[in-house]
């Protein structure tokens, strides 16, 4: 397979990999604008780790809408929700299932943009 199997490829696939990347930006946009404003829900750790995370999910979830870096904005989400299952554990005692559903969303995008992350990697790699 190549990079552009999924545009070539079965039509399910590539509706189903936009769907979901929609849902995650719009939802990963909403959370990292809140943050960034500074609504009182989204301070957890702090201040400037507020607005760090803010715009992590802010490039995170525009990755996810630009042909070619899908793959790799739902990565980088992914590790982010990694950490904030982790701080909703062990520093907030909150529920981290609303960021366990997102890091497995983002899993999926990996999964049905994985040609694509592939042919980013031996681009990197020459």
């Amino acid at each position: 397979m190549t990079a552009t199997s999924i545009q070539s490829g079965r039509p399910t696939r590539r509706i189903g990999a936009w769907t979901v990347q929609g849902f995650l930006a719009a939802a990963f946009l909403a959370a990292g604008f809140a943050k960034l404003a500074g609504v009182p829900f989204m301070v957890g750790l702090g201040q400037r780790f507020r607005v760090a995370t803010g715009v992590v999910e802010v490039t995170g979830a525009v990755a996810l809408l630009v042909p070619g870096l899908a793959s790799i904005g739902a990565l980088w989400l992914g590790v982010t929700m990694v950490c904030a299952v982790a701080t909703h554990v062990f520093v907030l005692h909150t529920s981290p299932v609303p960021a366990i559903v997102l890091g497995v969303l983002n899993a999926v995008v990996v999964y049905l943009r994985r040609d694509e992350l592939v042919a980013l990697l031996h681009r990197v790699k020459g």
